[in-house]
């Protein structure tokens, strides 16, 4: 018998893949693959098969680009290999004053 904590992620992907994609699933996925810190300073959106992520600063799109392989492997156990193919990091908006 495996502890719930071990079957917990399982059953959630399973859970995720078989229902219908759509914005509010994209974004539990983002949250859930990424972590609050992550996603507290990150936009995702998804357009097709790629995400497009947009952090509040270089710092942070410079460390979901070194994570991109991990986040996108974590992204394909939740949706699934063919929704999400590829993450594009974009580059923060420059605010003048």
């Amino acid at each position: 018998m495996r502890p719930l904590h071990h079957a917990l992620p399982g059953a959630l992907a399973d859970l995720l893949r078989g229902m219908p994609l759509s914005d509010g699933k994209v974004d539990f996925a983002w949250r859930t693959a990424v972590g609050t810190k992550f996603e507290r300073v990150t936009s995702a959106r998804l357009e097709g098969r790629v995400l497009f992520v947009t952090a509040t600063d270089q710092r942070w799109a410079r460390e979901i680009t070194r994570s991109s392989g991990l986040i996108l492997a974590r992204l394909h156990t939740l949706l699934g290999q063919e929704a999400v193919t590829r993450l594009a990091v974009l580059s923060p908006k420059t605010f003048t004053k």
